[in-house]
C-alpha cells in the first residue's frame, strides 16, 4: 500500500496532541487543588491540608514537566507538517500562541521554583502567592489555547487579504462564538480530572489501610468537588451543544448519528452502528424525540443531517459518534459516583465501603479519558475543515516525502511511549511512598512557627512518642 504523507501528518499531529492533552488536564486540576489546600492550611492551621498540599505538589511537578516537554513539539508541527496553514492563518493564530507563552508559560515558570522549593525559604504568604500564581497561570494557558482552537471552529473578527487571514477585531477573534462555552467546558473537565485523580489515590490508601486521616480528607474534599463540578459540566455541555448546532451542524449530526437532510422529532441514540457507505445506522437503541427536545427544546424540532452536505464534507462519523458517547457516559458515571458518595457519607460508610472505594480507585483515569474523547469529537467532527468552512485540512499539508513523515511518526510513538512509562513509574512510586510522615511535618511546622491547632497537633505527636 502506498504511503500518504497527508494522512501520516494528520496521524502524527493527532498522536502528539492526544499525548500532550493528558498532562494539562491533570495539572490545571492539581494546581487549583494545591492552592486551595495551602490557603485552607494558612487559615485553619489544620496540618492535614498542609499534608495534602505537600504530597500532591510532587505529582503536579512531574506532570507539569511532561506537559511542557510534549507541548513544545506541537507548535513546530504547524510549520513542518502544515506549513501552508501557518502561512494562511499565522497573522491570527501566531499572536494568540505568543500570548500564551508570554502571559501563562513565563508566569508559571517564574513562580514554579518558589512553589516547589520555597518552603521555609520564603514567607508563608509569599509561598501561597506563588502557588496561586502558578494555578492562575494554568488557567490563562487554557484561555489562550482554547481561544485559538475555538477560532478555528467558529472563525470571527477577520478578513482575507491576498489569501491570508488578517484580524480586524481581536476582541471578536479571541471571544469568538464558541470560545466561552468551550473554555468553561475544558476548565471543568480539567478540574474533574484532577478531582478524580485525588479521589482515586485517596481511595487506594483507604483500601490498603494507609495514612487514614490524610486519605479521608482527600477523598471527602474530592467527592464534594465532584458533586458540584460534574452536574455543572453537564449543564455547560448542553449549552455548548446548542452552539455546535448553530455553527457546526454537520459535527452535531455526526455526534447524534442523524443522516437525513432535515429530520424532525429526532430520537436520542443511546447506541447505534453508523454506516458511512450506506448512509444509515444499524442496531439503533433510541429514546424517541429526546434529541429534538434537548437541542431545540421542542419534541418536534428539526435538525440538519449529514446528507445535507456532500460526502467529502462529512467527518468520520463512527469515530465522532462513539467518542461523544464515551465522553457523555464517563460524565454520567462521575455524577453517579458523586451521588453514591453522598449517600454513603450520610450512612457514615463512605470510608469503609470496599466496593465503593474500589470503584473510585478505578475512576483515576476517567477524567483523562473523557477529555480525550471530547477532543476527538471537537477535532474529528470539524473535518474536513481545519478552519471551519474556509480551509480544508488536506489543502494545507506540507509536501513532505511520506517516508520522512513515517520516520518521525515512529520516533514520536516510541519516545512518547517510553516517556509515558517513565511518568507512570514515578507517579506510582510517589503514591506508594505516601504523604510526608508526621516527623517531617513536625519539623516543618515548628520551622514556620505555626500557631494554634498545628502546634497542638505537634505536641500530641510528642506525647504519643513519650508514651511509646
Amino acid at each position: 500500500m502506498e504511503l500518504d504523507a497527508a494522512i501520516l501528518s494528520r496521524i502524527q499531529f493527532a498522536f502528539t496532541v492526544s499525548f500532550h492533552i493528558i498532562f494539562p488536564s491533570i495539572t490545571i486540576g492539581l494546581a487549583t487543588a494545591i492552592a486551595i489546600w495551602e490557603g485552607l492550611w494558612l487559615k485553619t492551621r489544620n496540618p492535614l491540608y498542609f499534608q495534602l498540599a505537600k504530597f500532591w505538589i510532587k505529582p503536579f511537578a512531574i506532570t507539569f514537566g511532561m506537559g511542557v516537554v510534549s507541548g513544545i513539539v506541537l507548535s513546530y508541527e504547524f510549520g513542518t507538517n502544515f506549513s501552508k496553514f501557518s502561512e494562511l492563518t499565522g497573522p491570527v493564530l501566531g499572536p494568540l500562541m505568543a500570548y500564551e507563552v508570554l502571559t501563562a508559560f513565563f508566569l508559571e515558570a517564574g513562580f514554579l521554583g518558589v512553589m516547589l522549593f520555597g518552603w521555609q525559604r520564603v514567607s508563608e504568604r509569599l509561598h501561597f502567592f506563588a502557588t496561586c500564581v502558578v494555578a492562575v497561570g494554568t488557567w490563562i494557558s487554557a484561555f489562550w489555547i482554547i481561544a485559538a482552537n475555538s477560532w478555528m471552529q467558529t472563525p470571527a473578527g477577520y478578513e482575507i487579504i491576498d489569501g491570508r487571514f488578517e484580524a480586524t477585531s481581536w476582541l471578536e477573534v479571541v471571544f469568538n462564538p464558541s470560545m466561552p462555552y468551550r473554555l468553561m467546558h475544558m476548565l471543568l473537565a480539567a478540574l474533574l480530572t484532577g478531582t478524580f485523580v485525588v479521589a482515586g489515590v485517596s481511595a487506594w490508601y483507604l483500601r490498603n489501610n494507609r495514612d487514614q486521616d490524610f486519605a479521608k480528607k482527600g477523598l471527602s474534599m474530592a467527592l464534594w468537588a465532584a458533586l458540584i463540578l460534574a452536574p455543572v459540566q453537564a449543564l455547560v455541555g448542553d449549552y455548548h451543544g446548542l452552539t455546535v448546532k448553530e455553527y457546526q451542524p454537520i459535527k452535531l449530526a455526526a455526534m447524534e448519528g442523524i443522516w437525513p437532510e432535515r429530520e424532525a422529532s429526532v430520537p436520542l441514540l443511546l447506541f447505534a452502528v453508523p454506516d458511512m457507505e450506506n448512509e444509515t445506522n444499524h442496531f439503533e437503541l433510541k429514546i424517541p424525540k429526546l434529541a429534538s427536545l434537548i437541542l431545540t427544546h421542542s419534541l418536534d424540532g428539526e435538525l440538519q443531517g449529514l446528507k445535507s452536505v456532500p460526502a467529502d464534507e462529512r467527518p468520520n462519523v463512527p469515530l465522532v459518534f462513539y467518542s461523544f458517547r464515551v465522553m457523555v457516559g464517563l460524565g454520567v458515571l462521575m455524577i453517579w459516583v458523586a451521588l453514591l458518595g453522598l449517600l454513603l457519607r450520610r450512612k457514615e460508610r463512605l470510608y469503609e465501603h470496599k466496593g465503593f472505594l474500589a470503584l473510585v480507585n478505578l475512576m483515576i483515569p476517567a477524567g483523562v479519558l473523557a477529555t480525550l474523547a471530547g477532543w476527538y469529537v471537537v477535532e474529528v467532527g470539524r473535518q474536513p475543515w481545519l478552519v471551519q468552512g474556509l480551509v480544508r485540512t488536506m489543502d494545507v499539508v506540507s509536501p513532505l516525502p511520506a517516508e520522512r513523515v513515517l520516520f518521525s511518526l515512529t520516533l514520536f510513538v516510541l519516545t512518547y511511549s517510553l516517556l509515558l512509562c517513565v511518568y507512570l513509574y514515578f507517579m506510582a512510586k510517589l503514591v506508594r511512598k505516601g504523604p510526608p510522615d508526621r516527623e517531617h511535618l513536625e519539623q516543618h511546622l515548628i520551622g514556620v512557627n505555626a500557631p494554634g491547632f498545628a502546634l497542638e497537633w505537634v505536641k500530641d505527636i510528642k506525647h504519643q512518642k513519650a508514651e511509646a
